[in-house]
């Protein structure tokens, strides 16, 4: 005779079961390379090697005290620091904007989101091509309509002064629609009587009812926007890959893009490793400051 399970025991085996194949692909697809590439970042490991040598913080030793190494560091931490609120900041007009014109023009707004997100639909190296045509020093459209006001053309992606503010206009570019997307989400959710009630409350005009109804309790909406915003923006790849390759003289390079030649050009896996985990630190401590400082002033309802 067998032995029923109790209602308990079956809920929780039920749980398990279901859960346990997202577990398992999680384990295999997401923290065992992980914990491959920490190992390896301990040791000179290059593809195609037999053996390999324990060589403990070395590799991570060189990535900060080379020039190079440390170039892609800074160089990824400024375009973080440019692209992430500038790309909020205009995503945040841009939505009050299209959502105040909704209510008056619907047609016109849906043309205009549908042109701000294109940057996110298109693909991003079809996109960096346009932009090289488009900054072309000679037969380029910035170039030659700077030259028609009596400006001088611009080496944008040859300047090693110039082409890293140069990729970071590009990236609020392909962001500011994506997260645009997002704040238009935030400001649907805002039940409209909170904004009668502020009114009666004296918040007559646009801007008191922005402070003190819309920008509170788009507090969620945006501490997510700035988690995903710096989260793109470290991982920045495509169009140094496809505009500058890191140059001239590394003045673009980035730490994805280091990774990238590291391994895959010049075979050094322990090193690129080594990369990868410093990328993760770095992406990891941001997250974690904005969500420890940010949560303080984010409203949730």
């Amino acid at each position: 005779m067998t032995r029923r399970l109790s209602p308990r025991v079956a809920a929780a085996l039920t749980d398990t079961a279901l859960v346990a194949p997202a577990t398992l692909a999680m384990l295999v697809l997401i923290f065992l390379p992980v914990l491959i590439v920490a190992v390896l970042s301990f040791t000179d490991y290059q593809f195609g090697a037999e053996t390999f040598r324990w060589i403990r913080f070395e590799n991570y030793a060189d990535l900060l005290t080379d020039r190079i190494g440390r170039r892609a560091v800074v160089n990824t931490l400024i375009y973080v620091g440019i692209v992430m609120p500038a790309a909020t900041l205009l995503a945040l007009l841009v939505a009050l904007g299209l959502h105040g014109m909704a209510r008056r023009t619907p047609g016109l707004a849906g043309v205009l989101r549908t042109s701000y997100f294109m940057p996110v639909a298109a693909t991003i190296v079809a996109m960096a091509t346009v932009w090289q045509m488009l900054l072309h020093p000679s037969i380029g459209l910035v170039n030659q309509s700077l030259v028609a006001v009596g400006l001088s053309a611009q080496p944008w992606l040859s300047d090693r002064g110039l082409v890293l503010y140069t990729l970071t206009v590009i990236g609020i570019w392909e962001t500011v629609g994506y997260n645009m997307v997002l704040f238009l989400a935030g400001l649907a959710a805002i039940p409209a009587h909170l904004y009668d009630a502020a009114e009666v409350d004296g918040a007559r005009d646009g801007w008191a009812r922005f402070w003190t109804v819309t920008w509170p309790l788009l507090g969620p909406t945006t501490l997510f926007v700035l988690v995903i915003t710096a989260t793109r923006a470290f991982r920045v790849f495509e169009t140094v890959a496809t505009l500058t390759r890191g140059g001239p003289a590394f003045a673009s390079d980035t730490l994805v893009y280091a990774m990238y030649r590291e391994g895959f050009v010049y075979f050094k896996a322990g090193y690129s490793s080594a990369i990868t985990m410093v990328f993760f630190a770095c992406v990891l401590l941001l997250t974690l400051v904005q969500f420890r400082v940010l949560n303080r002033w984010v409203h949730y309802r």
